[in-house]
Formats: C-alpha cells, sequence, structure tokens
C-alpha cells in the first residue's frame, strides 16, 4: 500500500491501466468515473486547479495495481465567472479488479478515515454486488437525492464502430483538430459549453501533458463566424481497442444544428482509422436529463453500466466542478 497526495503521471498510468485490464475482463464493473478517459480527464484538468493534494491511496498485489482510492474533501472552486462554489461534502473515487475484491473493505476503512465527521458519498458500478454489499454493511445507504428525477448519477454507454453513417455539418462549418485550432480556442469552447466551470488556460495544459492525450483525436466545430461551437476529446485505450469520448460539448447558442451528432460521428470515423473497434461515452442517467442520452441513443449507443449512488451520513452528492 502507498498513501499519495499528489498524483503523479506515474500512479495515472497504473490507474488507467488498473482500468484497462477491468475493461478486459468485465466492463461492467469499471466505475463510472475510473475509466481509461475519464481518469485522463480528470487527472489533467485538475493539475491546474484544485486536485493538488487529493488523498489518494494505492493497494498492490503481486507487484500489480490490485485497488486504488482517490478522495475529494471538502473545498472552494472558483468559476470562471468569478463565482466560488462550496463543495461541504466528501466523495470518493474508486477501483478494485474483481480478482481481489476484499480489498474493498481496506478501500471503505480508509476513505472513512480520510474524511471522518463529515458526509461522504461514492459512486459504485451497479453491477458489482459484492461491493455494494461491503459498503451497506459499512453504513452506506442509496443516496435518495441522486437517485430522484434529476439525481446526477451517470451511465456508460457503448457502441461498435463496425458501421458509421458519415459525418455531415451544416454549410459552413467545418472541423478542426486542437492542434489547428490552438489552446486559446480550445479552451473557450469548454468554457462556452460548461459555464460557469473552473476550467482555465492551466487545466488545459494539464490535461494536454496527460497521459494518452492526442491533439489529433481533440475535435471541435468551428462555426462559419470563427466561434468554436463544439468540441469533444477522445481517449484512446490501445489495450482494448477502444475509444471514449470526454468531455462532449457545445455552444448553447449553437445546439439544435446537429453539431454534436456531426461530431461525435466525425470522432468515431477517426478513431476506427485509429485502430478503435469500439466507442464508449457517458451521460447523467436519471430521467430528468434526457437529452445527452437521447443524443447517444440516436448515434447507436446503448447502456453497458450505470452508477449506484451512496451515501453515509446523509447530504449532497458527488457531482464535479465543471
Amino acid at each position: 500500500m502507498t498513501n499519495v497526495e499528489l498524483v503523479t503521471a506515474a500512479e495515472l498510468r497504473l490507474m488507467q491501466g488498473l482500468a484497462q485490464r477491468v475493461t478486459a475482463t468485465r466492463p461492467d464493473l469499471v466505475n463510472a468515473d475510473a475509466t481509461f478517459g475519464e481518469l485522463a480527464w480528470t487527472w489533467g484538468k485538475e493539475q491546474g486547479g484544485d486536485g493538488k493534494g487529493r488523498p489518494c491511496r494505492l493497494w498492490f498485489a503481486g507487484g500489480e495495481l490490485a485497488a486504488w482510492a482517490w478522495a475529494r474533501l471538502p473545498r472552494q472552486v472558483r468559476r470562471n465567472d468569478g463565482s466560488v462554489k462550496d463543495l461541504t461534502d466528501a466523495c470518493v473515487t474508486y477501483q478494485v479488479h474483481p480478482d481481489r475484491a476484499e480489498l474493498i473493505d481496506e478501500v471503505i476503512d480508509w476513505y472513512d478515515a480520510t474524511a471522518p465527521g463529515i458526509d461522504r458519498t461514492v459512486v459504485a458500478s451497479a453491477a458489482d454486488e459484492f461491493a455494494l454489499t461491503r459498503w451497506a454493511a459499512h453504513g452506506y445507504e442509496p443516496d435518495p437525492a441522486s437517485l430522484g428525477d434529476m439525481g446526477v448519477w451517470t451511465q456508460l454507454n457503448e457502441r461498435d464502430l463496425t458501421e458509421l453513417e458519415p459525418a455531415v455539418l451544416p454549410e459552413g462549418f467545418r472541423f478542426r483538430t486542437a492542434a489547428e485550432a490552438g489552446p486559446e480556442a480550445a479552451v473557450q469552447a469548454h468554457l462556452d459549453a460548461w459555464a460557469p466551470s473552473a476550467y482555465t488556460a492551466e487545466s488545459y495544459e494539464g490535461v494536454r501533458g496527460t497521459p494518452g492525450y492526442r491533439a489529433d483525436l481533440h475535435f471541435l466545430v468551428e462555426a462559419p463566424d470563427g466561434t468554436m461551437a463544439a468540441s469533444t476529446i477522445m481517449w484512446l485505450d490501445e489495450a482494448n481497442d477502444t475509444v471514449e469520448f470526454e468531455p462532449v460539448g457545445a455552444h448553447p447558442a449553437y445546439r439544435r444544428l446537429g453539431l454534436a451528432r456531426a461530431m461525435l460521428l466525425h470522432g468515431m470515423h477517426q478513431a476506427r482509422a485509429s485502430g478503435a473497434t469500439q466507442a464508449t461515452v457517458a451521460c447523467l442517467g436519471a430521467p430528468g436529463h434526457p437529452k445527452a442520452r437521447a443524443l447517444y441513443y440516436g448515434l447507436g449507443f446503448r447502456e453497458l453500466s450505470r452508477d449506484a449512488p451512496l451515501i453515509k451520513s446523509g447530504g449532497a452528492g458527488c457531482g464535479g466542478a465543471g
């Protein structure tokens, strides 16, 4: 076991490696925030923000990483509109290899010791019956707020890349890579899609330095007036021939034009050319958040797995800060 106060690129690669090994045998047991691409995106954007000092623990068995846990503690998040968001609870992202399922009790004990006396939330895989039983034994219960119609639990969706329709943009729009558009445009595209957001130029530099980032798989849609109207980053897991979209966003003024659909199709064509045979993308799964799910279902994605949000001592859920 080892404690890590700042997850380095080397530790991130180990965590991504565990995601790859679980994906190869039990993809339904990969927690939504612990996928190859989600780990890269989260780690990268937090290098210039509030990720520094987040407590993390790694567990090894036979020379390989067998489990890890990465906690967020109460903090303030400053966003690009000048507002400050107070996050008062703790949450944890984790992954345990199915062959070492018993380590879940050590993960839970570590989390409880790391965030004592405050509300603690976690999102486990709904398919991981053993882990859900152990979380329950430690006093964690289904989170009613997250499970409501406007809850924030996530589902992961997948589709194969054998048959793809053409990617067609409206007249005057064009696809650009992040390398072509440049850092300033890439950052602004994210801020426009996710405002208000804690994302910064420093966050983007962290993303660019993340293991697995490829500028040729970071796509934007440029409008006729030069605005970057939509953007997405794709994370290619070469061990499993899978590509993950994270994030996917569109400028509010350019929505309902089919840009996101065309961009995702364009990305899937490029992913297939890079050797991928499967694509995944996450979205909010609660009934009150149908738009992204409808987009992905319309592109042939179907649910692969979903979160089971849990809480101990009541309180708010484990949502991100954009």
